[in-house]
């Protein structure tokens, strides 16, 4: 198969994972902003919009191989995979630009849904509700507990995915949509369940530059929990299927 070039990852992985974070905000936004006609629509709603964002970036982001999670990056790597999708080979430059892709994308998406609910920001006067449309947050705080959620739920996203083939999209868009409202619906809770550092650190960012009212502070000394969690739960699941396989 013809490689695929690595400026065609980049701008794939930008595209799904800004559709991903566009969607995954969006919902957050809609079910907690003030005078959204969705506030209050409770937990349920998040977990199954977040999943079906997820069916949505696949789609997006075919071409890459629908990475979309640099947890999905470094458990393809850990699993002793020679591609992290179909013509894309893994190198050190291919890793870095799936890792840009992503996290580009996620501070995009997160843009691109403020701008859809700029008014709605503009109501809301209280910062945490703010702060939690963009990134995650524990509800009670444990550096060493929240980190092990995070791990622990990011184990089961790339230990399944890596068991069902190379990529997301050799198992279906809805197979991972379904295994992320899965792991939300059980494992979401105590953190808010980023399973993803793009996921939490792009709007993070957009978070702390965009001209929001009462956004209050970016609870940066909690931002390193949802990049090392994952990036564990990925060494851990990747590494398992690598002795098992």
């Amino acid at each position: 198969m013809d490689q695929v070039s690595l400026l065609t990852v980049f701008g794939s992985e930008v595209i799904g994972t800004g559709i991903l974070i566009l969607l995954g905000v969006g919902v957050v936004a809609n079910v907690l902003l003030a005078k959204s006609g969705a506030l209050g629509g409770g937990y349920i709603v998040i977990i199954f919009g977040w999943g079906l964002a997820v069916f949505a970036g696949v789609y997006a982001a075919a071409k890459s191989g629908a990475h979309l999670n640099p947890a999905v990056t470094v458990g393809l790597w850990a699993s002793g995979a020679s591609e992290y999708a179909p013509g894309v080979p893994i190198t050190i430059s291919s890793t870095l630009v799936y890792f840009a892709g992503e996290l580009v994308g996620a501070f995009l998406g997160a843009v691109v849904a403020w701008v859809a609910f700029q008014k709605h920001y503009q109501e809301e006067t209280d910062p945490g509700t703010i702060r939690g449309t963009f990134c995650t947050s524990p509800a009670i705080p444990s550096p060493v507990n929240n980190v092990l959620t995070e791990l622990i739920g990011t184990f089961v996203l790339i230990y399944i995915i890596l068991r069902f083939g190379d990529t997301p999209t050799e198992i279906g868009p809805l197979a991972v949509a379904l295994l992320v409202v899965g792991i939300g619906a059980s494992l979401g809770g105590p953190t808010g369940y980023a399973i993803n550092p793009a996921r939490d650190l792009g709007p993070r960012i957009a978070h702390a530059v965009l001209p929001i009212r009462n956004k209050g502070d970016n609870g940066w000394g909690y931002s390193w929990v949802p990049i090392v969690g994952p990036v564990l739960g990925a060494l851990l699941a990747g590494g398992l299927v690598n002795i098992t396989s």
